[in-house]
C-alpha cells in the first residue's frame, strides 16, 4: 500500500517518462507534489524503490526506471527502457549528408542519422554545423519526420541524464511544449540544448544543473530547431 504522496510521485515520474523518455528533475518533482525541499523527494523515491516500484539506474545522473504501477492503475504497464544505446557506437563517414526523413514503412531495421555537429549543454556555442558522419539508431528511437544527431558539449543538462560526450537524437521541428528539451538557436548564431519554458511573452531556456542560470530571451530571439527524442552514450 502506497501513501498518497508516494502514489502521486510514482504517477508523475511515469507520465514524464511516457511523454519524453527522460525522468523529471528533483525540482520538478518537488513542485509537482508541493513539497518544501528535495529531501522529501529523496525519501519518497527511497520508499518506492524499497517497495519495488522504482529502480535507480547506476552510473547515470539521477536516472529512474518505473518497474511497476499500483494495482489501482488498470492500464497495462510496459517497463520503461530509456532511449540510450550503450556500448559501441556505429559510425561511418557520410558522402552526401542529408537529414534523415523517416516514414512508418521505413521503421523496420536500424536507421542511419547524420550527426550535424555539436550542441552546447552549457553556454551556447556556434550554430549547428554540416554533417560529417552518421550514427546508426534503432527504429523505435525515432518517430515519423526528419531527424538528426548532435554531440553534446557541456554539463548543464546532467540532472536530465544528458552528459558531456553523449550524442542526442533530435526530431526536427520549430515548435515545442513547455517542459520539453529542445535545440534552440539564439540570435541565429548560437545553438544550445535546454528545457523550453515560457515566461509571459518571453522564452526561458532552462538548464538541468543548479550551477547554470535560466536564460530568458525575447521570443523573436529564439528559434526552436527540434526536440530531444533519444540519446546515445559511449562507454
Amino acid at each position: 500500500m502506497l501513501t498518497r504522496k508516494q502514489h502521486e510521485l510514482l504517477l508523475f515520474i511515469h507520465q514524464r517518462l511516457k511523454e519524453s523518455g527522460i525522468p523529471p528533475s528533483f525540482d520538478e518533482m518537488k513542485e509537482a507534489l508541493g513539497l518544501a525541499s528535495k529531501s522529501g523527494i529523496h525519501r519518497l523515491i527511497t520508499a518506492l524503490e524499497e517497495r519495488g516500484f522504482l529502480r535507480r539506474m547506476p552510473n547515470r545522473a539521477r536516472a529512474l526506471e518505473v518497474i511497476k504501477l499500483p494495482d489501482s492503475i488498470s492500464q497495462p504497464q510496459k517497463r520503461f527502457q530509456p532511449s540510450v544505446i550503450q556500448g559501441s557506437l556505429s559510425e561511418k563517414p557520410v558522402q552526401k549528408p542529408e537529414r534523415q526523413v523517416v516514414s512508418p514503412s521505413a521503421l523496420r531495421g536500424p536507421i542511419e542519422v547524420p550527426v550535424m555537429g555539436r550542441i552546447a549543454a552549457g553556454v551556447p556555442i556556434d550554430a549547428i554545423q554540416h554533417a560529417t558522419r552518421a550514427v546508426t539508431v534503432p527504429p523505435d528511437m525515432l518517430t515519423s519526420g526528419e531527424h538528426y544527431a548532435l554531440d553534446v558539449h557541456g554539463d548543464s543538462m546532467i540532472e536530465a541524464g544528458i552528459l558531456d560526450g553523449d550524442t542526442v537524437i533530435i526530431r526536427s521541428g520549430q515548435s515545442a511544449t513547455p517542459g520539453e528539451i529542445v535545440v534552440a538557436l539564439v540570435d541565429d548564431q548560437e545553438a544550445t540544448l535546454k528545457r523550453f519554458r515560457r515566461k509571459g511573452a518571453s522564452i526561458a531556456l532552462e538548464a538541468a544543473n543548479p550551477a547554470y542560470e535560466t536564460k530568458i530571451y525575447g521570443s523573436e530571439r529564439v528559434k526552436v530547431q527540434g526536440k530531444l527524442v533519444g540519446l546515445i552514450r559511449k562507454y
